[in-house]
């Protein structure tokens, strides 16, 4: 049967699985070996070569849930970015950056571009004409992220890809908040699109992965750098990926749900100054959200009243835990200023809207009258130190 025409949940559940011919099993067998038959094969196998037969399989299921034609399994997303970068930048290239992206994407551009003689512009905002006023007779990529991290903004992806090709330059995207489920940027246009696997595809909180998909032709590009620079992941870990994927839908729209009805709770809460969640209608990006995505994500922001201490906030949860990652089954939550977008400088962190007082919260699949539960007594727990503090 033709991928195009199969649900989601049957493309997670089947597509890229190896059969096991040997012993019938009914989940893919691990191909553990670092070593394989070189003379009278179709394929030269070797792990670097990200095309053992487990990384080969699982690539086609990303492939098929991003709608391109070809993907790669890296170790981690930012050896997944740092080789789509590097593979189609090269000195006395332009590339025009989205202001607000992870942390440490800013970070590899700022600390290492220099070195490589590649030039680079953020962007002041994220509408389209940003972009275009960035732009130069050399630009050659414009690299955007949508949702951004950790405001949740949006950008424009049929907007971005009518202005890259218009000025022959093509388009990068980060769609890790979004995930293939609630958003496909190739049907819009843009070029490649990457994954931190280590989030919702993975969703488990238990491995470091990347991903990364396009047309043929721009894979094969990537991983012309990718066997030299040596991103690849262990096929035990490509396994528990493979594993984890087959749920994805499943665990994504229930993270969502949870999402939208937790964003509107904090969004009436007089201890919470502001909500950032694009399915909120009051969200900038709201009308946006609903035109280029199937759903506004398990992810969200929000800043905690003046004079509520963000770092006793999370220390006073009991069920949702403070930590640096996100997408799990299991909700998290982190200060921006403490961990995704502490190499950032303040000044840098304020330009983005990133105070000190901002939570990012990576909604689960716990219930969603207990997650209040924990927040309306850390919350308690803040309010009562900070009048204290006020009284003496």
């Amino acid at each position: 049967m033709s991928e195009e025409k199969l649900g989601l949940n049957t493309i997670c559940t089947h597509v890229g699985e190896i059969e096991d011919k040997q012993f019938k099993g009914s989940v893919s067998p691990i191909y553990l070996s670092s070593s394989y038959e070189f003379m009278d094969v179709d394929v030269k196998r070797y792990p670097r070569y990200f095309n053992t037969p487990n990384q080969e399989h699982l690539a086609k299921k990303v492939a098929a849930l991003e709608h391109a034609e070809a993907a790669m399994i890296f170790g981690s997303g930012m050896a997944a970015v740092s080789t789509t970068l590097l593979a189609f930048l090269k000195a006395g290239d332009h590339v025009v950056v989205q202001k607000d992206i992870y942390g440490g994407t800013r970070n590899l551009i700022e600390a290492h571009f220099d070195n490589f003689k590649i030039d680079y512009t953020f962007t002041n905002g994220l509408e389209v004409d940003e972009f275009a006023s960035c732009l130069k007779e050399n630009t050659k990529m414009i690299y955007i992220e949508t949702p951004s991290n950790p405001l949740l903004k949006l950008v424009d992806l049929n907007a971005i890809s009518e202005l890259a090709k218009a000025n022959d330059a093509m388009t990068v995207i980060d769609n890790t908040f979004a995930t293939p489920i609630l958003q496909n940027p190739i049907d819009f246009g843009i070029d490649v699109v990457i994954h931190s696997a280590t989030k919702y595809l993975g969703g488990h909180s238990d491995i470091c992965a990347g991903a990364v998909a396009s047309t043929q032709k721009n894979m094969d590009t990537i991983w012309d750098m990718a066997k030299n620079l040596g991103g690849s992941l262990s096929d035990f870990t490509v396994w528990m990926l493979e594993r984890s994927m087959k749920t994805l839908v499943l665990r994504v729209k229930a993270q969502q749900k949870n999402a939208r009805k937790l964003a509107k709770y904090l969004n009436k809460h007089e201890a919470i100054a502001k909500v950032y969640y694009p399915g909120l209608k009051d969200h900038p990006d709201h009308k946006l959200a609903k035109k280029q995505m199937r759903g506004y994500g398990a992810m969200m922001s929000f800043d905690l009243a003046d004079g509520l201490d963000a770092k006793a906030f999370l220390k006073a949860l009991k069920l949702i835990k403070p930590s640096m990652s996100l997408a799990g089954i299991e909700s998290t939550i982190m200060l921006p200023s403490e961990a995704s977008h502490s190499l950032l400088t303040p000044e840098e962190r304020a330009a983005q809207g990133i105070g000190d007082n901002l939570i990012r919260w990576s909604v689960g699949i716990e219930s969603r009258k207990d997650l209040i539960k924990d927040v309306e007594q850390a919350i308690e727990s803040v309010s009562s130190s900070a009048l204290q503090t006020t009284n003496s």
